[in-house]
């Protein structure tokens, strides 16, 4: 079963980027999640992120609001999300992603437990400041599981200083100031954000929000580790007959990881 520490060191050898798209537990519906996540499996996705549905999921742009609604109207939840990722972590590494409700109600420890039984490699909440982590990084490192911590552009130098020197597994490094979301352009700032954390922490830096072209994965080559495509990848999806879908992401994802 590979994980993300085997995965990066991998990658670093093939001096390439890894590409990690996410996709939301029961998008765009509980039958064809499974299927889509193995046709992205097959074009050479690296990992994968896999979303908890959830009712108010405030750092999340349109798009993924819209697919935290059809995977709760279709009857999806944190067990879905459990067997979604039992389905690939096999052949691929994944991280949960949730927000911090649900997993409060099932109870630290037990999810935890369960992430670590149907092989996934780590958490990320991206609700839970990293001054009110700690319960919840304990829990996973008794369940040998990562806590993955989020940095942005507007984390501050002591922030910075806190969240490296406890980060494992990957630091998650957002590309703007906002929510989710595909976007055309990077953000200038960007390069000397990613040199900040980056001067602090050997940990493994993936580039999340606004991911979403070929473009975008050449120009922070050697400032960051891996990339996150989310908005991207539902986008297509809502917009593909489903008939077609399985086949429309795995073209992009071929074509985003000819650019890693």
């Amino acid at each position: 079963m590979p994980g993300f520490d085997e995965t990066f060191a991998r990658l670093r050898a093939e001096r390439r980027l890894g590409l990690f798209p996410y996709l939301m537990a029961g998008f765009p519906d509980l039958k064809t999640s499974p299927t889509i996540l193995g046709a992205m499996a097959d074009a050479g996705a690296d990992g994968f992120e896999i979303g908890i549905p959830f009712s108010d999921p405030m750092a999340d742009g349109l798009t993924m609001q819209r697919s935290n609604e059809a995977a709760l109207r279709g009857g999806a939840n944190i067990m879905h999300a459990f067997e979604l990722a039992r389905s690939v972590t096999s052949r691929k590494p994944a991280v949960l992603m949730g927000y911090y409700n649900p997993i409060l109600s099932l109870g630290l420890a037990e999810f935890c437990r369960s992430a670590k039984q149907v092989g996934a490699d780590g958490v990320i909440v991206p609700d839970l400041p990293p001054e009110e982590a700690d319960d919840l990084r304990e829990a996973c490192q008794v369940a040998g599981i990562h806590y993955v911590y989020f940095l942005a552009p507007t984390s501050t130098p002591d922030r910075i200083k806190r969240v490296a020197k406890v980060a494992s597994g990957f630091l998650y490094c957002v590309a703007l100031v906002g929510v989710t979301g595909a976007r055309t352009e990077l953000s200038d700032e960007l390069p000397d954000f990613l040199k900040r954390v980056r001067d602090a922490t050997d940990v493994p830096l993936v580039l999340g929000f606004g991911i979403s072209q070929p473009e975008h994965i050449r120009r922070v080559h050697g400032l960051v580790d891996g990339v996150i495509v989310s908005s991207a990848i539902a986008d297509l999806l809502e917009q593909t007959s489903p008939d077609q879908r399985a086949k429309a992401v795995g073209d992009r994802v071929r074509e985003l990881k000819a650019s890693t």
